[in-house]
């Protein structure tokens, strides 16, 4: 068995980067609903139209879990149940 070190060979690959900033929900695709008055028609939409597996509606003053679920849109709503952030989770 040779093991020549001049036989030519390809690098390893690089490992797969992800970063907090990776869209795999599709947020990027819904952001012109925040400011917009949530309900459950503007929900669906929002996760259909994201491709989103599930959505997730973020109420202040409840609990959720912490676990990060990369096919989860997030959706954050204030008091008055206007969209304030949208973002994978």
């Amino acid at each position: 068995m040779a093991n020549s070190s001049n036989v030519p060979h390809d690098p390893a690959p690089k490992p797969p980067q992800v970063s907090e900033g990776e869209d795999a929900c599709g947020a990027q695709r819904v952001q012109d609903r925040i400011g917009r008055r949530y309900d459950e028609a503007l929900g669906e939409s929002i996760r259909r139209e994201s491709g989103a597996a599930t959505l997730r509606v973020i109420r202040p003053g409840h609990s959720y879990t912490m676990e990060y679920r990369g096919d989860r849109i997030n959706v954050h709503i204030d008091d008055s149940d206007t969209v304030t952030d949208i973002g994978c989770g």
